[in-house]
């Protein structure tokens, strides 16, 4: 499964600093997933187009739709996130059934 969040900095961010610091905090949270065994991270992120994708995989289908709905909720990622449920031999990023996911909570 692809995890879809869009590439967008949260507000108020100090000059120079990194634009997407919710990426570190996804990554660490799909990592703490990964080590209690209930998902596995499929691959390195990556930029694709207007987002950044994150891969996971290991579980049925309803527990990695859970994983990416907990990765939508957390605080700074942007709104808009998305999942892509592929079973793709070729790999092909966004090739599949996309689902929305909830917002982040307000």
């Amino acid at each position: 499964m692809e995890i879809h969040v869009p590439l967008t900095s949260p507000p108020g961010l100090p000059e120079g600093a990194y634009p997407y610091p919710w990426i570190d905090e996804v990554e660490d949270v799909l990592a703490g997933l990964e080590e209690s065994g209930v998902a596995e991270v499929f691959d390195e992120g990556v930029e694709y187009g207007d987002f950044y994708v994150f891969f996971v995989t290991g579980a049925a289908e309803a527990e990695l739709l859970g994983v990416a709905a907990r990765v939508a909720a957390l605080p700074g990622v942007p709104a808009g996130a998305l999942a892509v449920v592929s079973d793709d031999p070729d790999g092909e990023i966004g090739r599949g059934r996309r689902l929305e996911l909830p917002p982040p909570a307000s």
